[in-house]
């Protein structure tokens, strides 16, 4: 049975996330509270996998994970895409006029807030963790108060669902990473012909045109970059360290384009070769 950590406790969304990418296994989810826990977790047992979300489409790239993951020795083998919709659920038996204190992680709740305002007996309270919140009231038998968090959570916890897809952006979506040290990672990476994505990470010398020449032999081998994020580098002024991902057909292609810039690059490093996500999950 695979190990598979994630932030958060069962029911939350990297927990709903690593079922999904690990759909039709049976998989031993490890806990943990941070995503600094997550890493050390990963570091201290070589057998374990991980599962990080990466970037969201209405917050844009978590870049302290960029950098946990830049830190660490870990390779990303994969990755899932999912829609982040929420509920309202409470003890069974409550209703919308009945709730006087809605919980849960603050991020949750501004993603909620048009709905929220609606209801003025509302009175919101911020939690740390979406799961968490409806694990509380269930296990504390909480009358009158509901907590916002993913459908799966709540049934998890045997809460009622009063509202579903309350969120306010129906477009909300988040990326995950999966997560493996280099002495499993080959194990799962998949064959070669499969993989058309890869996680780089570099720096470039402080001269002009030096991201536009690297761009430019990635565009002549038909190599599309699909993401790039750019982190300032401490004690270095006005330089700065990439996070890029690469989208292409042909992994020979992309091979001769990595090895071609190459030279134009400093400290490079290959986070991960992997499989497209492109049917993200509701």
């Amino acid at each position: 049975m695979k190990k598979v950590a994630i932030q958060g406790i069962a029911g939350c969304f990297h927990d709903a996330a690593a079922r999904n990418y690990f759909d039709g296994e049976e998989i031993d989810v490890v806990e943990c509270e941070t995503f600094n826990d997550l890493f050390d977790s990963l570091d201290n047992d070589a057998s374990m996998l991980g599962i990080v979300a990466i970037e969201n489409t209405i917050a844009g790239s978590l870049l302290t994970n960029h950098e946990l993951l830049r830190r660490s020795n870990l390779t990303v083998v994969g990755e899932t895409k999912m829609r982040i919709s929420h509920v309202l659920c409470s003890l069974p038996g409550e209703t919308l006029d009945s709730i006087t204190e809605v919980n849960s992680h603050p991020m949750a709740l501004m993603q909620c807030s048009q709905f929220l305002r609606q209801h003025h007996n509302f009175n919101i309270v911020e939690k740390n963790d979406t799961a968490g919140s409806a694990q509380w009231i269930k296990e504390n038998n909480l009358t009158g108060h509901a907590a916002v968090c993913g459908k799966y959570a709540a049934e998890l916890y045997g809460l009622s669902i009063l509202r579903e897809g309350i969120e306010t952006n129906k477009r909300n979506f988040t990326r995950f990473l999966i997560l493996a040290d280099p002495l499993v990672a080959n194990d799962l990476k998949p064959r070669e012909e499969l993989i058309n994505k890869s996680s780089v990470e570099f720096t470039l010398p402080h001269t002009n045109g030096a991201l536009a020449k690297v761009l430019t032999i990635l565009s002549f081998y038909d190599v599309n970059l699909s993401k790039i994020q750019s982190l300032p580098i401490v004690g270095r002024e006005w330089e700065y360290r990439f996070y890029v991902d690469f989208t292409f057909d042909s992994y020979v292609r992309y091979s001769k384009a990595i090895d071609a810039a190459r030279p134009l690059m400093n400290d490079f490093k290959i986070l991960g070769e992997y499989v497209e996500c492109t049917n993200p999950a509701d």
